[in-house]
């Protein structure tokens, strides 16, 4: 998911296009301040949802040839310390997503686009019609994700590799997924405070509306929205 999406964003998403604003970088390899998580944080679990099928649009989307979780150094070097903190609690960290390629924001703008499919309607977004996710922000025309230093993940029990209850899944387009949403249990939202503390503490900012969604405070690229492939 994404930020809330201004009018124009709207308007770009429900045509299927990405804004081609000064500081989107155009298609390369990846820059070398871009790390793989894992070559820095070997025990993280990776679950990257949008180079497989199980995903709100239901198929692999573009630029995620392959299930990797990609990071500008200084947000990769933060979360090691989230990790550090987390094991100490028993916990690991489990990645859904980090670095999104623009052409893969593109693809959601499509798929939103398009009322006639709803194969995941039930799973993930089943209080909302298709048509008002733009409306609702659910779906943008641009994501923070581009810029390298978001990054969307939960926590994991260390012994067991079982999920923190956080009361509602990944990517659910819900006011549940909020993260001071009243209709959790007192458990449930103490997980999800845990996390945000914990990413807190190593400078990353949450977002209203997701509870895995977290964004470095100082990220080294604020307007820069990158398109090279997940390879």
């Amino acid at each position: 998911m994404n930020t809330f999406a201004k009018p124009a964003a709207v308007v770009l998403g429900l045509a299927g296009l990405v804004a081609p604003a000064v500081g989107v970088a155009a298609p390369a390899a990846r820059p070398e301040v871009f790390v793989d998580v894992k070559d820095l944080l070997p025990d993280v679990v990776l679950d990257v949802r949008y180079a497989g099928s199980r995903n709100f649009v239901g198929a692999p989307v573009d630029g995620y040839g392959a299930a990797r979780c990609l990071l500008t150094r200084p947000a990769a070097e933060a979360l090691a310390g989230v990790a550090r903190d987390a094991q100490a609690r028993g916990l690991k960290l489990k990645l859904f997503d980090c670095y999104r390629p623009a052409r893969a924001v593109a693809h959601f703008a499509r798929w939103a686009a398009d009322l006639s499919d709803t194969r995941t309607k039930a799973t993930y977004y089943p209080d909302l019609d298709k048509g008002q996710l733009f409306a609702l922000g659910y779906i943008a025309a641009r994501s923070g994700h581009s810029r390298g230093s978001t990054l969307d993940l939960t926590m994991v029990e260390a012994e067991t590799g079982a999920e923190l209850d956080m009361g509602t899944p990944f990517d659910l387009f819900s006011t549940l997924s909020w993260p001071d949403s009243d209709a959790v249990t007192a458990e449930q939202k103490a997980n999800r405070r845990l996390l945000a503390r914990l990413m807190a503490e190593h400078r990353f900012k949450p977002f209203a509306q997701e509870w895995w969604h977290f964004t470095l405070a100082d990220e080294p690229f604020p307007a820069t929205y990158f398109d090279f492939p997940i390879e």
